[in-house]
């Protein structure tokens, strides 16, 4: 595995790259399964203290939670070699609510993203544009206790595309363990 810049990514504004992966029980996820629907993609692995930020402290879980309730679906993204009975017991050990938790074994869904880090968060809208791209919030440190009183990025976003209105921040710099790709 090594670290690659991905040039030719979907930038916002621009259609969203339609992918194929398959969840933890081998269904098959196709952006094109959810049209005219919000797509969050969270690229995560649950090994990244700054994944763990957001998951031991139930902020992840809680913004899963209220969006996955508002019609939006959420698809949690783990690229690279992955342990499917492992990340299964994560994800109950942690009650994730995303909608799906998919693999992307060889890196292609998260180089045509341009998915950097974990957490790295897209947000689609309804016309399958890319409406948002970056950090949860703007707290790029490990530490849980940032949380309260952070400005969370992808709620707003969220926010903004559910009351019809324009992102406000459709790009923010992902802060978190890097995306290691297979050569």
């Amino acid at each position: 595995m090594v670290w690659v810049q991905v040039a030719n990514a979907v930038r916002v504004g621009d259609e969203a790259p339609e992918f194929a992966l398959k969840d933890l029980s081998g269904n098959l996820h196709k952006l094109s399964d959810y049209p005219g629907r919000i797509v969050v993609l969270e690229w995560v692995h649950h090994a990244c203290p700054f994944v763990k930020k957001h998951y031991t402290s139930g902020n992840m879980q809680a913004l899963q939670a209220n969006y996955t309730g508002k019609g939006v679906i959420w698809l949690g993204v783990q690229t690279g070699e992955a342990d499917t009975k492992s990340l299964l017991k994560q994800n109950k050990n942690f009650k994730v609510r995303a909608s799906a938790i998919l693999l992307d074994p060889s890196g292609k869904a998260a180089a045509a993203y341009g998915a950097r880090a974990t957490p790295h968060i897209f947000v689609i809208n309804p016309e399958r544009k890319l409406a948002y791209s970056g950090a949860v919030d703007d707290q790029p440190t490990p530490d849980p206790r940032t949380i309260n009183g952070a400005r969370n990025y992808v709620a707003e976003a969220l926010d903004a595309i559910l009351a019809g209105k324009q992102v406000v921040v459709k790009s923010t710099r992902p802060y978190g363990c890097g995306i290691k790709y297979k050569r």
